[in-house]
């Protein structure tokens, strides 16, 4: 399941890179060429970053090129192996679980005032669309990364296998 939401988190983030670098692209050469810019082309950007941002972030973790607090040791066997790997699952537990629940829940737990249902009423101002469809990657990407964390601690060795490659200089 870990491999499957990370292959579909590529293809996400492949689309909003797509998404960012075109409507740069379009907002580039109106400005300069025509002088005349789309309103919408900056926040469409915007909005892109925010996904390839968040979701990337799950790549990242699901490879292991996140920030570390331990380096070599948890590539070990043995105690210390499992000493590092505790602790690393423990400290993105321990700071993505709250950012979870306030998506859904807001101060004095108040589900009225959470991340998702005040975006879900908030309207994005250049394009007509709510930005509750900016702000789901968040506990989108909090949901995978648990995905990812509950793999590694069932035997999943990191990043995805890359397919043989030919080789042809030798």
């Amino acid at each position: 399941m870990s491999h499957g939401l990370d292959q579909l988190a590529g293809f996400i983030a492949i689309i909003a890179l797509a998404v960012l670098v075109g409507s740069v692209l379009l907002q580039v050469v109106a400005r300069y060429l025509f002088a005349s810019p789309p309103s919408w082309t900056e926040e469409l950007a915007r909005y892109a970053m925010i996904w390839a941002g968040l979701i990337g972030a799950t790549m990242s973790f699901k490879r292991r090129f996140d920030p570390a607090l331990f380096t070599g040791s948890s590539t070990g066997g043995g105690l210390i192996a499992v000493i590092t790997g505790t602790v690393q699952s423990a400290v993105v537990i321990i700071y993505l679980t709250p950012v979870l629940w306030y998506c859904f829940v807001g101060p004095g737990n108040n589900p009225a005032r959470g991340f998702l249902l005040r975006h879900s009423r908030t309207m994005a101002d250049a394009l007509d669309f709510s930005t509750l469809w900016v702000a789901i990657a968040v506990p989108l990407m909090i949901v995978i990364i648990f995905v990812h964390v509950i793999a590694r601690w069932a035997g999943d060795d990191g990043a995805p296998s890359a397919p043989a490659k030919a080789d042809t200089f030798n």
